[in-house]
């Protein structure tokens, strides 16, 4: 018989750096978690990840055990990284911070490609450069 599904938590935390602390402990302490048990699974699964925020998606049962996929980075984080910016814009209408190449764009769209819902480089890109025009960035056709 399959484990009953008690809750599904999504966090987003350092690659590596998961402590019983908040946020941590306060997103999994109601749920009865062995919650260092999760914190040295999670820093293993993405020690070569380190300084990357990882969205993790935590299914917890009703008997208190979990299981954990961890997701690709933000997009908005993988176009922070790949301009070497601090942040985007403030009024991303009116001031751009930075311009995103088309190769850079393709770049970024495969590798966020497995958690999109799409198959289509295409459409990844699309979404991706939305995300790139609400933090000021512009995209080159």
């Amino acid at each position: 018989m399959a484990k009953q599904v008690k809750q599904i938590v999504k966090l987003q935390i350092q690659a590596g750096k998961a402590t019983p602390a908040p946020p941590v402990g306060t997103a999994l302490g109601p749920h009865g978690l062995d919650i260092q048990a999760f914190c040295t699974q999670f820093n293993a699964a993405t020690k070569e990840r380190m300084g990357e925020v990882v969205p993790v998606e935590l299914t917890i049962y009703e008997d208190r055990s979990f299981d954990f996929v961890t997701k690709t980075a933000p997009a908005s984080d993988m176009i922070k990284k790949k301009l070497n910016l601090k942040k985007g814009s403030g009024s991303p209408l009116q001031e751009k911070v930075a311009k995103l190449s088309d190769a850079q764009l393709t770049e970024i769209a495969e590798a966020k490609m497995p958690d999109l819902n799409t198959d289509d480089v295409e459409q990844a890109k699309k979404i991706i450069a939305g995300t790139a025009r609400q933090m000021g960035v512009k995209t080159e056709k």
